[in-house]
């Protein structure tokens, strides 16, 4: 599974090292949240519904800047734009933990957000366009299993920060440690350079104007293909979220457990996760993108209904919460390589961009959603209605999007479907 990394050149592998130390990072600074959620229930009195529109405003505004740095990173570089993005997301989350009161940390959170999301895009491309035709889908999605190093490395600083510290304390410092990312902005300014194919491309996206390179994916021959996935991407990450961003607050609130507990039920889960990174590139190029999309989403339904709703003992959740994690996270690892493959060179990143990032938009308000109704039901069953009806939009999307393994980055024609 993994011999594949020995034929990779050596631009092709710092690429790879770069992205992979980015979305890493990137998914350490996003997640610290969801660690300390429990402890601002309490601290400040806030409401669940208050805490999901916590989560929520940083996946919507990453939506826009997801968009913007695909066009910019179009117009003027995959590189450039992934270092301002690094930059931009760490300081933010490192200003979270001097929030003084709720809308201090919805503000900072929002500008945390337009980092996150911009990351995604910049790298996702740059993968895209470096790494040959044969091993995309193993690259790219070997490069999203930092999601789970970051979510892991989260789990890893919750479990020992709040044990050592009190929590009035330990939640500011999760979110000072967020600042660490930036230093990878050096090695990437030194190791990584520009594909060649964008230098190629470059021009016809240089000669729109900025506006006209942010909604050329908006328009005809490209608007369908465009729509489409974003939808799908949608039912991917609202699924994803609704469970994510809650399930710390289920293990803490409603099944009951401490925090060294529930630090080792989301190691476990993020183990899964990350073995269902690695598993999902290999199958998005041996079975094909939609076939992995599909057997993701279709275990997901099962996985997520099961977990929060069955009257299983403690024991037997920590079991699942690997197979959990490993059939939610395996649809990542062929979005990458999916959406490079549906655009041509010259609006990659744009297309990318939206698709990607408006689909988090709107997946995003999936976490809000699941506060609100829990309000009323218990948490569990409203991450088992809002995740299931996320991924039900997923498979119908699904259907209406062509297989694109094999599709050569360099010779994709103008709205390929």
């Amino acid at each position: 599974m993994f011999g594949w990394l020995r034929e990779l050149d050596e631009k092709e592998r710092k690429t790879m090292i770069g992205c992979l130390g980015g979305w890493s990072l990137d998914a350490l600074d996003v997640q610290i949240f969801s660690f300390v959620i429990p402890t601002l229930l309490t601290l400040w009195g806030i409401s669940r519904g208050d805490a999901g529109l916590l989560g929520t405003v940083t996946l919507l505004v990453s939506a826009l800047g997801g968009w913007l740095a695909g066009a910019l990173s179009d117009r003027y570089g995959r590189v450039l734009v992934l270092q301002i993005t690094i930059l931009w997301y760490a300081g933010f989350t490192f200003l979270c933990g001097f929030a003084q009161d709720f809308s201090q940390l919805f503000v900072f959170r929002a500008l945390q957000g337009l980092g996150f999301g911009a990351e995604w895009s910049a790298g996702a491309v740059l993968m895209g366009e470096v790494i040959r035709d044969r091993y995309r889908g193993r690259a790219v999605g070997f490069v999203q299993s930092g999601w789970a190093i970051g979510w892991g490395a989260a789990a890893l600083l919750y479990t020992a920060i709040f044990a050592l510290l009190p929590d009035e304390t330990a939640w500011r410092t999760m979110f000072w440690i967020g600042l660490a990312p930036a230093l990878l902005v050096f090695w990437v300014r030194k190791h990584v350079d520009e594909p060649a194919i964008f230098h190629a491309g470059r021009g016809e996206a240089a000669s729109r104007s900025h506006l006209g390179q942010l909604f050329a994916v908006l328009k005809p021959p490209y608007l369908g293909t465009t729509l489409k996935a974003a939808l799908m991407v949608t039912g991917a990450q609202g699924g994803s979220y609704a469970l994510s961003v809650w399930l710390p607050t289920f293990l803490r609130t409603e099944r009951h457990l401490s925090v060294l507990n529930t630090g080792g039920y989301l190691f476990v889960h993020i183990l899964g996760a990350w073995l269902g990174f690695i598993t999902g590139a290999w199958l998005a190029d041996a079975l094909g993108r939609k076939a992995t999309f599909m057997l993701s989403a279709l275990g997901s339904i099962v996985s997520v209904v099961a977990y929060v709703m069955l009257p299983i003992s403690d024991g037997m959740m920590l079991v699942l919460a690997a197979p959990l994690g490993f059939i939610l996270y395996m649809m990542f690892s062929a979005m990458g390589p999916f959406l490079t493959e549906l655009y041509p060179t010259e609006v990659r990143g744009s297309g990318q961009g939206f698709c990607y990032n408006v689909g988090r938009a709107f997946g995003a308000l999936f976490p809000a959603f699941v506060g609100f109704l829990s309000a009323r039901l218990p948490l569990g069953t409203a991450i088992a209605i809002f995740a299931a009806s996320a991924y039900a939009i997923m498979i119908l999307a699904l259907l209406l999007l062509p297989e694109t393994r094999g599709r050569q980055v360099h010779a994709i024609p103008q709205a390929a479907e």
